[in-house]
């Protein structure tokens, strides 16, 4: 608990004195009436507390000279409950495991909450994320409005003022989370390592006549058995032209010989997400135009993530690997022109039509600003991003040589920013050519 009780300490010391964050945990989903989805907890709530239950709030005072009190609000110990559904912490948990200075039933917060906004100047929460968590917020500075205009009320609490200022939280949090810490990189480094083990095993077992949710089946039995207890999003699992539809999760259909299979799948450990994309031959060779679309989308991204050190930015990334891909094309005869009209022209949108990656951390699409007032951020050691380049080539394009259709390819490996430049987390998913058809025998 040291390590979230170190993260309060940072947020808290960006907060103003005489202040409260507030921050709700994530709520139960149900699918249909009796059944729930797997419950898990909201990033930011868990990055603050490591507090995995649902109907939860957490808060975080900073009274006038800096003394800073962490405060639960979570679901009280009910014996009938805990028969159904688990184990719950209740208040002394709170308390004992999750290092709470106070704690209270979430069942009394309307009565509780607003007498900790006495002496306070400002209050800080994830506004306009969630309306009804909005609506809280002006409930209980309303109560506490009313307190303190009645002066019996001021008195015996000896209350001089209440918030007048309403700040967003998020920012303050999403910074922080933007560097990993050495456990965070940890976590990260094995659910890379998990996932790319996975993708191993799908190029060992791929063969025409599957069906795409078999490899998804695959993959996600191998992460759950490695101890990845869920997944970081929605696996791709694309054969031929499927892979040319970005957000492929249909996953149903058959796989046919010659075809290739683009997977982008990734597990989640201990909250920390994986992202990984390979693309492979169903019938474990490349046919020659394959073979070239991929070397070009590999020599993309090996340039690209060379990009990757202290002081370099997303867009030096983007613009290494898009350099290539329009040489790459226009040495194909996909492209015609030249390379810079080409890209001032943004000709080469219709074969790669998106970014060169994200920020990965808590969240698949992690959190933290990519400019900094207008100007592209510089890497910083801790970080961890994604590169991902790819080309796509729809059937349905009639503005190419019809021996190129169907054919999408994408690589995409988790890259942790070291002070010596970066180390690529995902490494152990073959991805040259020769790697790639090696595993499929």
């Amino acid at each position: 608990m040291e390590e979230f009780l170190t993260r309060r300490h940072k947020l808290a010391a960006q907060m103003q004195n005489s202040s409260i964050a507030l921050l709700p945990s994530a709520k139960t989903q149900y699918r249909n009436s009796h059944t729930e989805y797997p419950f898990r907890q909201n990033s930011d709530f868990f990055y603050l507390t490591g507090f995995a239950e649902p109907n939860a709030v957490m808060a975080l005072s900073k009274d006038a000279k800096g003394k800073v009190s962490f405060i639960m609000f979570n679901q009280a110990n009910d014996p009938v409950e805990e028969v159904w559904l688990g184990k719950r912490a209740g208040e002394d948990g709170a308390r004992q495991i999750y290092q709470a200075d106070d704690a209270y039933d979430i069942a009394d917060i309307d009565n509780v909450l607003p007498n900790l906004f006495a002496d306070k100047k400002v209050i800080y929460y994830p506004m306009a994320v969630d309306q009804g968590f909005d609506e809280r917020i002006m409930s209980w500075l309303k109560t506490a409005k009313q307190n303190f205009n009645n002066k019996n009320y001021r008195e015996m609490h000896d209350v001089t003022f209440i918030p007048d200022t309403v700040t967003d939280l998020l920012p303050f949090i999403h910074e922080l989370r933007l560097i990993k810490s050495a456990s965070e990189i940890e976590h990260m480094r094995t659910a890379a390592e998990i996932s790319a083990e996975a993708h191993a095993k799908l190029m060992q077992n791929c063969q025409p006549g599957q069906n795409e949710y078999q490899l998804e089946a695959i993959f996600n039995e191998y992460c759950l058995q490695r101890g990845c207890r869920g997944f970081a999003y929605n696996a791709i699992v694309a054969g031929g032209n499927n892979a040319c539809t970005l957000h492929y999760t249909a996953n149903d259909q058959v796989l046919k010989a010659g075809d290739l299979l683009l997977v982008d799948a990734g597990g989640e450990y201990n909250y920390y997400a994986s992202d990984i994309t390979r693309t492979y031959p169903i019938s474990g060779k490349f046919t020659p135009e394959q073979k070239q679309i991929y070397e070009l989308v590999l020599k993309a991204q090996l340039a690209g993530i060379e990009q990757i050190k202290p002081g370099h930015t997303f867009d030096m990334v983007q613009t290494a690997m898009v350099e290539i891909i329009v040489a790459g094309l226009l040495a194909l005869d996909i492209l015609h022109g030249e390379v810079k009209q080409l890209i001032a022209d943004d000709a080469y949108k219709q074969f790669y039509m998106h970014s060169s990656g994200h920020w990965l951390g808590l969240d698949v699409h992690d959190v933290g600003q990519y400019k900094v007032e207008g100007r592209w951020r510089k890497f910083e050691p801790g970080m961890v991003l994604t590169v991902e380049p790819g080309i796509y080539i729809a059937d349905t394009n009639t503005d190419v040589d019809p021996k190129w259709l169907g054919i999408g390819v994408r690589i995409e490996d988790d890259i942790l920013v070291t002070k010596g430049g970066h180390e690529v987390l995902s490494n152990k998913a073959p991805k040259s050519v020769a790697e790639v058809e090696r595993a499929a025998i």
